[in-house]
């Protein structure tokens, strides 16, 4: 039991850097961004953690071909969704002539949910994959696992958004730029790992 945890917790962390890293981006997009709204964005990242898995597990024991005919396409789509997200928040701080952002702007400066459930599949389609690695657990398990990743990247991302609003109180003028950056950054990053690698 103590493994299982343990493994799980792990599972969880390395599932979870995408998106620390994409809150961060949004802490530096938002610097006073709500505390409710911290916690709408990381339960929706640790939500769509804690389903991949689950559906990777169902899609290893009931739709073996679908998932692996699938499986390939999963990079491009998390580039895609990224370099939607970022290149938006890239634009609309360029767009923005003066380059300054009132505090009332930023406080109001909140995520969509459209852009949310988008950045929460891009950062989460790989966990997909998890499902080939708990593929023993009987279903209890899996969904215990499951929940445990979501819990371990719930409280990852609560950090990264903290760390993204501390530094973007201090980078205002820049943090949409910044922030796009990683996101495009990131999307990269899975592409190539998951295609050339």
């Amino acid at each position: 039991m103590i493994e299982f945890t343990v493994n799980s917790i792990l599972l969880g962390v390395g599932l979870a850097m995408d998106a620390f890293s994409v809150s961060v981006a949004n802490g530096l997009n938002n610097p006073l961004m709500r505390g409710k709204v911290r916690v709408r964005i990381a339960g929706t990242f640790a939500g769509f953690q804690c389903l991949m898995p689950v559906l990777g597990w169902m899609f290893v024991h009931f739709l073996v071909n679908i998932f692996s005919v699938f499986q390939k396409w999963i990079p491009w789509i998390a580039l895609a969704l990224l370099l939607y997200i970022g290149g938006k928040m890239i634009y609309e701080a360029v767009v923005d002539k003066d380059g300054e952002k009132e505090e009332e702007e930023f406080a109001g400066k909140e995520l969509t949910n459209r852009l949310l459930i988008i950045q929460g599949i891009a950062t989460s389609i790989d966990a997909l994959s998890v499902g080939f690695t708990i593929v023993d657990y009987k279903a209890v398990m899996a969904i215990v696992c499951a929940l445990i990743i979501a819990v371990v990247t719930f409280i990852i991302c609560m950090i990264g958004l903290k760390l993204g609003i501390k530094v973007g109180m201090r980078l205002a003028k820049k943090a949409s730029i910044f922030g796009g950056m990683i996101l495009i950054f990131i999307g990269i990053e899975i592409f190539v790992k998951g295609v050339l690698m």
